[in-house]
C-alpha cells in the first residue's frame, strides 16, 4: 500500500494510532458522578457528537483557523453541552481535559510498532499530523513505542489551521522534508485525512473496516501498509477522535 517512491508517511492520531482506553462517555459520567450527578453513557454520547459536529461546522465556516485558545473553548463548549447537569461545570471540563492530556487516557494501535519497525528498515520517515492541541505531544511522549513519531507530532493548533485546510497539510510537508507526492497521510477520518491529504498533493490511505467504493486506497488494519501480516485489535472499532476530547 505504500507506493516505492514514497519517503515519508504520517498518522492521524486519535482513530488511527490512539485510542481511548476507557470509552469517553463513561469517562464523562464519571466526571459527573464526582459532582453528585448520574447521567446515562449512551446519552452523553448522543450530545457528545451533536456538540462535535457543530463545532466542526463552525471551524468549516470560520476556513478551519484555530490555535490553543480555539482548542480548550472548543473542548469547553463540547463538555457543558455534553453534561448540562454539572453543578460546577469549570470543575468538570478542567478534570476532562486534564484526563484526555494523560498518557495513561489512550491505548496505542497494536500495529503500530511493528509498522514504525519496517518504515525505519525502509529508511521512511514516520511522523503524525493531528487536530489535536499540545495536549497531544504529551501523550506520545508516555507511549514509548511511539518514539519513532516524537519528533514529528505536528498539531492544528500549533499550525493555526486544522484538517482538513491545506494550510496543515503544508506544514506536514515542511516536517517531512521532501515532495507532497512523496508523502502517504494515513488517517481515519474521510474528509480531513483522506480528501484533505489527496487535495494537498499527499498520497492519501483510509484505515477504515467498511467498505467505501469511492475509496481507492483504504486498508482495514495497519499493518497492511507495509504487507505485514497481523490483524488489528476488534475492541479499538468505533473509538475514534469523534467520541474523544475533554
Amino acid at each position: 500500500m505504500i507506493h516505492p517512491g514514497a519517503r515519508a508517511v504520517f498518522f492521524d492520531a486519535v482513530g488511527t494510532l490512539l485510542f481511548p482506553a476507557i470509552p469517553p462517555a463513561d469517562t464523562y459520567a464519571s466526571a459527573a458522578r464526582r459532582q453528585g450527578v448520574t447521567v446515562d453513557p449512551a446519552v452523553i454520547s448522543t450530545r457528545f457528537v451533536a456538540a462535535f459536529r457543530a463545532e466542526e461546522a463552525a471551524d468549516r465556516a470560520a476556513g478551519w483557523v484555530t490555535d490553543e485558545t480555539r482548542e480548550r473553548e472548543r473542548w469547553r463548549r463540547i463538555v457543558a453541552a455534553s453534561l448540562p447537569e454539572l453543578p460546577d461545570a469549570a470543575r468538570g471540563f478542567a478534570e476532562l481535559f486534564e484526563h484526555f492530556a494523560r498518557p495513561e487516557a489512550w491505548e496505542v494501535h497494536p500495529d503500530a510498532a511493528a509498522v514504525f519497525a519496517e518504515l525505519t528498515r525502509r529508511v521512511i520517515v514516520a511522523g503524525i499530523g493531528s487536530n489535536l492541541d499540545d495536549r497531544l505531544t504529551r501523550v506520545v511522549a508516555g507511549h514509548p513505542e511511539l518514539g519513532p513519531v516524537a519528533g514529528r507530532v505536528i498539531v492544528s493548533a500549533a499550525v493555526g489551521h486544522r484538517k482538513p485546510s491545506g494550510r496543515f497539510f503544508a506544514e506536514v510537508v515542511r516536517a517531512a522534508g521532501c515532495e507532497p507526492g512523496e508523502i502517504v497521510f494515513v488517517g481515519d477520518d474521510v474528509e480531513n485525512d483522506y480528501a484533505g491529504a489527496e487535495a494537498a498533493g499527499l498520497v492519501p490511505v483510509l484505515l477504515t473496516s467498511r467498505d467505501q467504493e469511492p475509496i481507492m486506497r483504504r486498508v482495514g488494519r495497519l499493518r497492511e501498509l507495509t504487507g505485514e501480516p497481523g490483524a488489528s485489535a476488534p475492541e479499538f472499532s468505533g473509538r475514534g477522535e469523534r467520541e474523544s476530547g475533554g
